[in-house]
């Protein structure tokens, strides 16, 4: 069985969509996503620089309009097991699986990415991420500092969010054998700070009309799988405030006994969390057009 997954925000990096573009019909794709979401994907993805694509108004839209582009070329998700998405990720992976249209997809993120950027300009906020150490007593420090274990990925990585000094004083007294790294971020995603986002998406999704999904999604809120599409849309909703659970999202896909997984662009992150948590999975990260032959081989040989 292989799973398709999709990365989330800061997986980006300046001209990532340029060798995607040279493909037949993909300029013409990305510029339909980009009028549905009114940011100029086309720009961001080949030409703008580092600063540019950071911002969370550009990033997000930018993250699923790369992704429902790559999903096209390998041939959409059929022969995928479960679908998957971490963080702005899900409404790739929601969109892939046929719960939302790509023009509503895009249309969402695009108020998510801003509804997310206005909420932490607000509130001066940040994340950091917390590498090694023992995983109970790094969640119990993160707790002690009144911070949020805002992604909770496995593979030894927790991104703790919340008030700067807060931050810096987790960072001046780490866990045992952990790290702790400040992340360039616009402020604490996944928590409550987020709130005035998730009001104004609530209101937008409760205007679609979504569809149950073709592929079974792994929700990244607690690793279950959903297929009912108002389900996951309330999901997608609430997960701006809530934690990224990815760690249960990997431990599900080891419970359904995939055998391989596939990235979607801009791929890597994911990838290298999987091969620290789910050994023996066959891996391969949708980098380039390059790597859509030995992606198609791949599905082939481990679809459901």
């Amino acid at each position: 069985m292989i799973v398709i997954v999709c990365p989330g925000q800061g997986s980006q990096t300046p001209g990532f969509l340029s060798p995607w573009l040279e493909l037949p019909g993909t300029r013409e794709h990305l510029g339909a996503l980009a009028d549905a979401a009114q940011v100029d994907l086309v720009a961001h993805g080949t030409t703008s620089d580092e600063e540019t694509i950071k911002d969370t108004a550009v990033a997000q839209p930018l993250l699923v309009g790369a992704g429902l582009l790559t999903l096209r070329a390998l041939g959409g998700p059929a022969g995928a097991g479960a679908l998957s998405g971490h963080s702005v990720g899900e409404i790739t992976a929601a969109a892939g699986a046929g719960v939302l249209a790509e023009d509503d997809a895009m249309r969402l993120v695009a108020l998510r990415g801003r509804g997310m950027a206005e909420a932490s300009a607000a509130t001066p906020t940040g994340m950091s991420a917390v590498l090694g150490g023992d995983p109970d007593e790094v969640l119990a420090a993160v707790a002690s500092h009144g911070l949020t274990p805002a992604n909770v990925n496995g593979a030894g990585q927790v991104v703790a969010a919340g008030a700067l000094d807060a931050l810096a004083a987790l960072a001046a007294e780490p866990p045992t054998r952990a790290r702790v790294i400040p992340l360039k971020v616009a402020g604490a995603f996944h928590t409550s700070y987020m709130q005035p986002a998730v009001d104004a998406l609530a209101a937008a999704a409760a205007g679609l009309s979504p569809a149950d999904a073709t592929v079974p999604l792994v929700s990244n809120r607690d690793g279950e799988i959903v297929t009912d599409g108002r389900e996951v849309l309330n999901r997608l909703v609430a997960q701006v405030s809530n934690p990224v659970r990815w760690d249960l999202c990997m431990e599900r896909f080891a419970t359904l006994g995939v055998t391989a997984l596939i990235e979607l662009a801009p791929a890597g992150t994911l990838v290298g969390l999987a091969k620290r948590a789910l050994k023996g999975v066959e891996l391969l990260a949708l980098k380039s057009p390059d790597d859509l032959e030995a992606a198609r081989t791949l599905v082939q040989e481990h679809s459901a």
